[in-house]
């Protein structure tokens, strides 16, 4: 840890004044040395008040995506967040998961901004640098591919449950994986899988997560402007950044527990109270095209599919790689 952390470090910990020489004596500094780590901390935005007389107190910290800032919020995780990289910019948080040979099992990395963001479908998911949460976790569950579905169901439960401990609102679900607010999409994820060639096992899952924080409607460009939100509009006051993915982090933690231990009951009734699809009439999509079919969406299987029922009067379950579900008259309505 550098001087600059190591002060940072404690004062955070302080609600009062630290003197000088309090944290020189405590950290093994010298007196020069501390005033440079805090002249360091301010030109990076953290707000530092210094009086003759009491020291030092942290007024406030910048919302930086960075390991110091991430973990002064994050508890100990048992996988997930164990090892975290922080980048001011990739060309995705997903594609550098997937070329980290040896990256160990629940490592995260986030970006500033992403220049070649992805969604489903290969669609571009816009990643403006300092608004949003750009993070990927890579998973090595050692599981049969039968049991890896629910994946992605389980990260939309705990963006949900992240954000309500974070900002006291819970958003819905769209199925199959958008977390939403005041019906528009607030959130996207990409789960992708690696295949052994040769014997079909399972190497590693990478999780994509795209939070929207800070944009304003400007800031989405027009032919996602109608359908997208963030939480700034929403609760219409700043959220941190760190302290979201942190509280994500531990949420997906959690999350990968259950998967591995096979007791997913309860984020499949998390998931089926969260999703907005839920009695209301929904238009099936076909991927790669083909005629639109109005169903009512009745209910989420235990593998996180859905049910719906036709105009014949008729159940059946569609899954995510078959159809996308939009509502009628907007995205989710």
């Amino acid at each position: 840890m550098s001087s600059r952390e190591e002060v940072l470090s404690l004062l955070r910990g302080e609600e009062g004044f630290l003197s000088g020489q309090d944290l020189s004596r405590r950290l093994g500094l010298t007196r020069a040395a501390v005033w440079k780590a805090v002249d360091a901390l301010r030109g990076e935005g953290y707000e530092i008040e210094a009086r003759t007389g009491l020291g030092y107190r942290l007024l406030a910290a910048p919302d930086l995506m960075t390991e110091a800032e991430i973990r002064s919020f994050l508890a100990e995780t048992r996988v997930v967040g164990r090892e975290l990289r922080c980048f001011q910019e990739l060309d995705s948080t997903n594609n550098y998961l997937k070329a980290w040979t040896g990256g160990p099992d629940g490592a995260a990395v986030t970006a500033e901004s992403q220049t070649a963001g992805r969604g489903r479908m290969d669609r571009s998911f816009q990643s403006p640098r300092g608004q949003g949460i750009y993070l990927s976790v890579l998973l090595r569950p050692g599981l049969p591919p039968d049991r890896l579905p629910p994946v992605t169901a389980l990260a939309g439960v705990a963006v949900c449950t992240a954000v309500e401990r974070v900002c006291g609102v819970r958003p819905g679900l769209k199925w199959p994986n958008d977390p939403v607010l005041n019906g528009k999409k607030l959130c996207g994820i990409l789960t992708e899988m690696s295949l052994e060639a040769e014997t079909g096992r399972v190497q590693s899952l990478v999780l994509g997560i795209g939070i929207n924080v800070g944009q304003r409607p400007e800031d989405f460009a027009p032919e996602v402007r109608e359908v997208a939100t963030s939480l700034l509009q929403v609760l219409g006051k700043r959220v941190s950044r760190p302290r979201l993915t942190a509280a994500l982090l531990e949420e997906l933690d959690k999350a990968y527990a259950a998967l591995l231990a096979g007791d997913l009951s309860a984020y499949h009734a998390a998931y089926r109270r969260d999703c907005v699809n839920l009695g209301k009439t929904v238009q099936l999509i076909p991927f790669g095209g083909g005629e639109r079919e109005t169903a009512r969406a009745v209910d989420v299987d235990e593998e996180f599919s859905l049910v719906v029922r036709g105009e014949d009067g008729k159940e059946r379950t569609v899954r995510s790689g078959e159809v996308s579900v939009r509502g009628l008259w907007g995205y989710t309505e």
